[in-house]
């Protein structure tokens, strides 16, 4: 379990520690066109790679695949930091997200190999929730701090160290646990390039439609998704093992599930990015001040985790939990959509222990039910399925609401600049328009000394372009309540899921470790 956390530590570091070195990155390397890829290129590499090993790991037993996981994705972190152009360093990134996906597909699923019985694993799952509120709550400091200190390839490097605990503690102690088959297994190769496919061709729809429209190459797009989407339906109908196993999705309660995960991620990749933007851009709060400010999510994950172990085991109906932890997520969001600038810090210290609580009651939970319905058999593929969802989930939240943000955004500028009767507004609405000016004050000074020039009021200007950005902040953040509150109502559909231990430990027989 301490390899499995380090591998979930990894994950988080990763997710968040680079983020902040990305403007360093770029001033060093240049390429600024290339400046989406170094996340995007990892995550379209993970999101595809997850259902494929998830699957694998269910057939040839998972300690292989974790094993290799930390292998590829320690050495990737290893060419991130010897990158010598944008290029190499996106190739490199792909490379770490198909690491990534292996991680999240392999080493999750290995958690109910070792414990059979929902309760211990529902106990055991606070080890994941302290690795990753761990990860995620330094991540943004300390890449900060590295970057200052030691460069941008240290917060590449510092994977190092911890992927080669997590290998150490994996091969020497994770028992290698295969199912018994008869018969020959049959690779669905197929399925797992049309997975691929479809699944890296929906991603590049969701991030090019919302800044693009509808090009005729974005069209072309959505019909090749189409298109590969009814070929892999026949293709799993056919494969005698397939990847994604099609009956998973006759079960209503699965489909609940998923559904869950998919607005899960929509709620937490939303307010995670856009809550410090409200913060900094909106409320103009130095970095520092709204860092510490979104601190809570990362630190009450964990403890949301905690006190979910402690009582969700006794609950008749374990299923509540979901709906406390979605109706959290809609009380933050609520309050982070009325929430100005003379709103008291504690009170958005709150909403944000709030969004953590609620994820804690979440996240985990839902990998337990799934488990528990789905079956050892398919253990890894319904985790892994889970994973997916909330990973594209969290694509559609963090587009539709960038978009909703970037319009109303823009839309606003052009009205405060006619109603201030700003002379000159087409010059000044570019410059305006890029939120960056409301976050960095040397852009911002420049910005104000030019319009003093010009004899305009900046200082106002700037005010008003404030008010204009917490405004379709809120709009976005509300869509985010309104996805919780339809997850808090789903909730009701999923039925009989019980926390007995004989009846788990009967109805699951115990596989055969292999050596």
């Amino acid at each position: 379990m301490l390899g499995i956390g380090l591998v979930n530590m990894l994950v988080a570091l990763d997710q968040t520690v680079v983020s902040t070195a990305l403007p360093s990155i770029v001033a060093e390397l240049h390429g600024f066109e290339y400046y989406a890829w170094i996340a995007s290129a990892y995550l379209l590499a993970s999101v595809v790679t997850v259902p494929v090993f998830g699957r694998l790991g269910d057939y040839f037993g998972r300690k292989r695949f974790v094993i290799a996981a930390v292998i590829v994705f320690t050495v990737a972190s290893a060419l991130c930091g010897l990158a010598t152009d944008m290029r190499f360093l996106a190739a490199a990134r792909a490379l770490q997200g198909v690491g990534g996906g292996m991680m999240v597909g392999t080493a999750f699923a290995s958690i109910p190999d070792l414990f059979p019985d929902p309760r211990a694993r529902v106990r055991w799952q606070v080890v994941m929730a302290a690795a990753y509120g761990i990860g995620t709550a330094a991540g943004p400091s300390l890449g900060g701090w590295l970057s200052e200190h030691f460069g941008w390839r240290s917060t590449f490097l510092v994977n190092l160290p911890v992927g080669v605990l997590a290998l150490y503690f994996i091969w020497a102690h994770l028992p290698a646990y295969r199912h018994v088959r008869t018969g020959e297994v049959r690779i669905d190769w197929s399925g797992a390039a049309l997975v691929a496919l479809v699944l890296g061709a929906f991603q590049t729809v969701i991030e090019a439609v919302p800044k693009d429209g509808l090009t005729p190459t974005n069209l072309a797009l959505i019909a090749f998704v189409a298109v590969g989407a009814v070929a892999l339906l026949v293709c799993e109908r056919r494969a005698t093992h397939p990847i994604i196993p099609l009956d998973l999705f006759r079960d209503p309660q699965l489909v609940t599930l998923f559904t869950l995960s998919t607005l899960s991620g929509f709620v937490m990749f939303s307010l995670i990015f856009f809550a410090p933007l409200l913060l900094q851009g909106g409320f103009g709060l130095s970095p520092q001040e709204a860092g510490l400010l979104a601190t809570p999510i990362a630190a009450c994950i964990a403890l949301g985790s905690l006190v979910n172990t402690r009582i969700v085991i006794h609950l008749k109906k374990p299923t509540a939990i979901l709906t406390v932890g979605f109706g959290l997520l809609v009380s933050a969001s609520v309050g982070l959509a009325f929430a100005t600038r003379a709103t008291p810090h504690l009170w958005l210290e709150l909403a944000m222990a709030a969004v953590g609580i609620g994820l804690g009651f979440i996240l985990n939970n839902l990998n337990v039910f799934a488990q528990e319905i789905a079956g050892r058999e398919r253990f890894g593929i319904t985790t892994a399925l889970l994973q997916s969802t909330r990973m594209v989930g969290g694509m559609l939240g963090t587009s539709i609401v960038a978009t909703i943000v970037n319009h109303r955004y823009a839309a606003g500028v052009g009205d405060a600049l006619a109603v201030l009767g700003a002379p000159g507004a087409a010059r000044w609405q570019p410059q305006l328009a890029d939120p960056r000016v409301l976050i960095d004050p040397a852009l911002r000074g420049a910005l104000t000394t030019h319009m003093k020039d010009a004899g305009l009021d900046g200082a106002a200007l700037i005010e008003a372009v404030r008010h204009v950005l917490v405004d379709a902040i809120h709009l976005g953040i509300g869509l985010t309540g309104f996805a919780a509150l339809v997850a808090a109502l789903c909730v009701r559909r999923i039925e009989h899921i019980r926390f007995s231990r004989a009846a788990a430990v009967a109805a699951t027989p115990a596989p055969a470790p292999v050596e």
